[in-house]
């Protein structure tokens, strides 16, 4: 296995073509910071990720969590408490979060960076402090006043960590199925029953209390999605300063034995045993799933991220084993000398690949987490408006393709690797079991698509949609004016985009109609809008790349590159677009021609 190598030159051409950083920096929000003191700190943050959190990857699913069913406690893989309480005690989780809650008030997109370089070291680790973003994020948004003075700046810290707590036994990409109990009391608190399953970091050594956000049912709540509310459940009961008091009535009871991300603990969490855990709700009964969905772009971009990263890091291994392992001879070398396998022609390809969607990727990541900033801070209330229907609409694709995606570029690390890339010493194996949760939590990636379809292109009658294909087809004359060494993109991006609209145009009259046409192809076409939009993106860094060649700046060898990987890009993977309009259109039907009981051989 490869160190991993925070891939720093690439994090800063996408910050500092692709994305705005100045223009975030002018915003009232971050004027206190600007973009070298964000580089700055990235960098530092890197070679502290590198150091120190990076080498724990293997032990940690070597050794994974241990729960003791005596105490029911979680003990963390060995230095996983050290490596946290470092990053605690730096301030790194805090460095994104508001300055009035004890952050460093920098924009989203630079904590955006930080949290790709923490999950490409090491994915289980780095879900502790990306729960507790979520929960932080639910507080700021819907909880009361006391309530953010109490829980948010100790969370912001890291002193105190959160979890989500939605799936039950009977209940998971179903919420509205959810059967844990809320009962309110005399003094304004709820005591909360019921069984939590898949709970992230639910119970573990790092921290001094856990802070758990419960999704649950008042008495006479209604049924279905429009009867939840939701509920603080700290694991130790806190005053009104902060001290902590008695164990509350929740606790872990075991962990799952999982494929991959063994070091991070998936917890079954009962509450209740004893008579009921004391739960605060938040804002109002019965609204805890509209609550929910008002995180969802954040954490749906940072579920989206983990794909980036686990591709980033297998793909530094195996470019460092294609350099390094010899077999055969390559065209053109010398008789009787073995060639490094990346010099063999399906090797580079596989390479390519790996390194072109990786960079794709990075530029849809740090734009959406550019365009929630925007949405968030921008002065102009009717641009803040237009860039969160923008987010909304790429939501399902960052989340969908990027995790689709980090499956099959670790994949192609284990193929590079050959009979090695099988072998568990290699490493790789990890990335490729690792990287197969991402398309599962936070909203399966069929669950995506038909957001994409049934929810994100109705926005404003269409007119978001239309204008983000709108936005991609203005890169056209610039594209012209950049010359035979753009014409390839140019003219690639241009027929995908064709073939996008059209088949749009169809998905939204026939979801208009019948829904269940729309439905049936929505997997493709959220491939397929995919693919154009990272198109248009690598067109973008092509664009960026022939600028700086023209006016001599930057590292001309790094810039060529660039173009060469955007031509192969949209040469090779985005007309996968034409491909995909038959199984689009293929409608309903097909999907039912057999009944249930025929799918029996």
């Amino acid at each position: 296995m490869a160190a991993y190598r925070p891939p720093l030159q690439d994090i800063r051409f996408v910050l500092d073509e692709l994305v705005d950083l100045d223009e975030l920096c002018q915003f009232e929000s971050f004027k206190h910071v600007d973009p070298d003191s964000i580089h700055t700190a990235i960098e530092e943050f890197a070679r502290w990720t590198a150091e120190v959190v990076a080498p724990l990857n293997r032990i940690g699913d070597l050794e994974g969590a241990v729960h003791d069913p005596e105490t029911n406690t979680v003990r963390t893989a060995p230095g996983f408490a050290d490596a946290y309480a470092q990053f605690r005690d730096a301030g790194w989780g805090a460095v994104p979060f508001e300055a009035d809650y004890g952050g460093g008030g920098f924009p989203w997109l630079a904590g955006i960076v930080m949290q790709e370089i923490m999950s490409a070291a090491n994915l289980s680790l780095s879900m502790c402090p990306l729960l507790t973003q979520g929960a932080i994020d639910m507080l700021m948004a819907h909880g009361s006043e006391a309530q953010r003075e109490l829980f948010v700046p100790r969370m912001v810290t890291g002193q105190w960590t959160g979890t989500m707590n939605l799936t039950e036994p009977e209940a998971g990409s179903d919420v509205g199925a959810l059967r844990t109990k809320a009962v309110p009391q005399p003094d304004g608190t709820y005591r909360i029953t019921g069984t939590k399953i898949f709970i992230t970091f639910g119970e573990h050594d790092m921290a001094e209390n856990i802070i758990h956000l419960v999704l649950a049912r008042t008495p006479d709540a209604p049924p279905g999605t429009k009867g939840i509310s939701c509920f603080i459940v700290p694991k130790f009961l806190v005053d009104d300063d902060g001290n902590l008091g008695e164990r509350n009535d929740v606790a872990c009871v075991s962990i799952e034995h999982k494929m991959g991300v063994k070091a991070s603990p998936t917890c079954v969490m009962s509450f209740g045993d004893e008579g009921g855990a004391v739960g605060y709700l938040i804002g109002n009964e019965n609204e805890g799933m509209r609550y929910m969905f008002t995180m969802m772009n954040n954490a749906r971009l940072s579920v989206g991220l983990e794909g980036l990263s686990i591709a980033e890091r297998a793909y530094q291994d195996a470019l460092e084993y294609a350099q390094e392992r010899k077999q055969g001879r390559a065209v053109g070398a010398a008789a009787g000398v073995q060639s490094p396998i990346i010099e063999h022609a399906d090797v580079r390809r596989m390479l390519l690949l790996m390194k072109s969607i990786i960079e794709a990727m990075r530029a849809l990541v740090y734009t959406q987490a550019e365009t929630i900033d925007m949405a968030n801070h921008h002065p102009d209330p009717e641009l803040r408006q237009y860039k969160q229907l923008m987010a909304e609409l790429l939501t399902p694709v960052v989340k969908g393709w990027c995790t689709d995606m980090g499956v099959e570029v670790t994949s192609l690390a284990v193929q590079i690797y050959g009979g090695m890339g099988y072998i568990e010493e290699s490493g790789v194996p990890q990335h490729y079991r690792d990287a197969r949760i991402t398309p599962i939590y936070e909203g399966t990636n069929g669950i995506q698509a038909l957001d994409l379809v049934m929810r994100k292109l109705p926005l404003k009658g269409g007119e978001v949609v239309t204008e983000h294909l709108s936005l991609i087809a203005m890169l056209d004359p610039a594209l012209l004016r950049g010359g035979a060494q753009l014409a390839s993109i140019r003219s690639n991006l241009a027929e995908a985009l064709t073939t996008l609209a059209d088949t749009t145009h169809w998905v939204m009259a026939e979801g208009a109609t019948d829904p269940r046409q729309a439905m049936a192809g929505a997997t493709p076409y959220l491939r397929m809008f995919s693919l154009v939009t990272a198109g248009a993106l690598m067109a973008k860094t092509a664009l960026h790349a022939a600028e700086r060649l023209d006016a001599g700046t930057g590292d001309a060898d790094a810039m060529r590159a660039k173009i060469a990987t955007a031509t192969f890009f949209c040469a090779q993977v985005l007309p996968q677009v034409h491909g995909l309009v038959a199984p689009v259109r293929a409608g309903h039907d097909q999907l039912f021609a057999i009944g249930v009981e025929q799918f029996a051989h």
